[in-house]
């Protein structure tokens, strides 16, 4: 028994014609599907580098480690800060904004939620979220090499298709 079509008794082509069918659709799936792929990457690279971006915000929140300025400014106006706190990210994710045609890009609001249970006053989060917020949006422009297109605070932060904004902090 022969397991292969026996093309010479095709007299009609039809074998031809389904083969040729077969190849196209599978390519077009293909190639709609690398398609998708790729922008899911993007964004799941962006995701990704946000993520360690707070993280490291908040460790450097734990560990009080400061810039002198910043050190100056939290001894005055933020006392709590300049001592070590517990600070963890416990989520982030983002809310897809749309197309936005000021940047031509995709807008995308990233959301990070963090507790620090040691930290109880809210001008006291609100600069701990400054600094997450700023390591998250740092580490996509380093992602992406783009620290060059953004302005100060690396805010927004840009990749290829998207352009990458902070609200702020969500203390639990």
């Amino acid at each position: 028994m022969n397991k292969f079509p026996d093309f010479k008794n095709d007299r009609k082509g039809q074998l031809s014609i389904e083969y040729i069918l077969v190849v196209g659709f599978v390519f077009v799936i293909s190639v709609t599907v690398v398609v998708y792929a790729a922008d899911a990457g993007e964004l799941d690279t962006a995701m990704a580098a946000a993520r360690s971006g707070a993280i490291e915000g908040a460790n450097i929140d734990c560990f009080a480690v400061y810039p002198e300025k910043t050190f100056e400014n939290n001894t005055d106006k933020h006392p709590r800060l300049i001592s070590p706190s517990n600070v963890k990210i416990v989520k982030v994710d983002y809310i897809n904004q749309g197309y936005n045609s000021t940047y031509k890009k995709t807008k995308i609001q990233l959301r990070i939620w963090a507790s620090a249970p040691s930290v109880e006053e809210a001008g006291d989060r609100n600069c701990l979220g400054d600094r997450i917020n700023y390591y998250a949006r740092e580490n996509i422009c380093k992602s992406f090499g783009t620290q060059n297109m953004t302005g100060l605070g690396c805010n927004p932060a840009y990749s290829k298709k998207y352009v990458f904004t902070t609200g702020d902090v969500k203390w639990v």
